[in-house]
């Protein structure tokens, strides 16, 4: 089906879940303002990740449905807004029902298999090296939208900066560089372990004299205690904060240190020097997309990026990992900062 331009007034965005997935793919804003100027763009997710769109500006509204709702209902809901244009960025079985049933005249999305119905305009479903990001970039090749930004987006509320800001002024000294560890991960084998955090930030503040600053959340707090406890002289632990509020303390951060995970794609969204640490998942496609990123991982162990959620062996990936390489790549993304 041929796009007419013209035709676009309003937009929407499908990515339902996972904070990481929802930031990288705040890749194609830019390019849909860009080519659609007089459009207005929304999202729709699922409520808790509503706070990781909900203050950025190109964003006008951002729907959301519940995890177990019934496609025909969010479907309804969504005939009613008279969307010209969606791009289903998830593609998975639930969101291409309800895009297929949503009656939109343009419906794109991934060419994956029994999937295809659903859209009257289809883009690649191959994923190469490329990483996850970018892989967002086929739907609007697929409508003829040219790519002018790879820029990610993340916007902290008013609140949430103030927090940070007031957060830092009463727990650091003026002027202190603070880097911003996270021992979150999704997965049991995604997590560094404690001691060996313990190790890096000893390496760190050794070259640097920095600070740390213990970001948490739920079922993080057993690594969390046992990092402040080993070296309570170096790090300051946050208090418990919704993802918004970590987000505004990550915003006033130096660098940060994070497992794969989506406050480790906030970190990079907002600029901040970002180095991810990666062992069972692929670094190439899911490493902090920022031109101030980087990551680290064991490059000649025979089980890296094994996907497994529980390591069989004795997560040498994160234990072996070489504090010197982390020294390297500190130096490279924010030596300059940390002076």
């Amino acid at each position: 089906m041929e796009l007419i331009k013209e035709k676009i007034k309003k937009i929407l965005c499908i990515k339902p879940r996972g904070i990481g997935d929802v930031v990288l793919s705040t890749i194609v804003i830019n390019n849909l303002k860009q080519h659609f100027p007089s459009a207005t763009i929304d999202y729709l997710t699922e409520p808790f990740i509503k706070p990781a769109l909900q203050y950025n500006p190109n964003i006008n509204k951002v729907v959301t449905m519940g995890k177990s709702e019934f496609p025909l209902k969010v479907a309804f809901r969504i005939k009613k807004e008279k969307y010209d244009l969606i791009l289903d960025l998830w593609s998975n079985p639930r969101s291409a029902q309800i895009t297929f049933l949503s009656g939109v005249k343009y419906r794109v999305g991934f060419a994956y298999r029994g999937r295809k119905y659903a859209y009257n305009i289809l883009a690649t479903s191959g994923r190469g090296r490329e990483h996850a990001a970018e892989h967002n970039l086929e739907l609007l090749k697929a409508i003829n939208v040219p790519v002018i930004s790879k820029c990610i987006q993340y916007f902290v509320s008013l609140e949430d900066d103030k927090f940070g800001k007031e957060y830092f002024a009463n727990n650091f000294s003026k002027g202190k560089k603070v880097v911003g560890i996270i021992p979150a991960g999704g997965w049991e084998s995604k997590r560094c372990d404690a001691v060996k955090w313990v190790e890096i930030c000893k390496a760190i503040s050794d070259k640097y004299r920095a600070k740390f600053l213990i970001l948490w959340g739920p079922g993080d707090e057993k690594d969390a205690d046992f990092i402040r406890n080993s070296i309570p002289d170096l790090t300051v632990h946050a208090p418990e904060t919704t993802l918004s509020q970590m987000s505004g303390l990550i915003k006033h951060c130096s660098l940060v240190l994070a497992n794969d995970s989506g406050p480790m794609h906030i970190s990079a969204a907002l600029g901040v020097p970002t180095l991810g640490i990666f062992g069972p998942t692929s670094p190439y496609g899911h490493r902090p997309y920022s031109p101030n990123s980087d990551y680290i991982h064991k490059e000649d162990l025979f089980c890296l990026m094994c996907n497994k959620l529980v390591c069989p062996y004795k997560h040498e990936c994160m234990l072996q990992l070489s504090v010197e390489d982390i020294l390297e790549k500190v130096k490279k993304i924010a030596g300059n900062v940390l002076k």
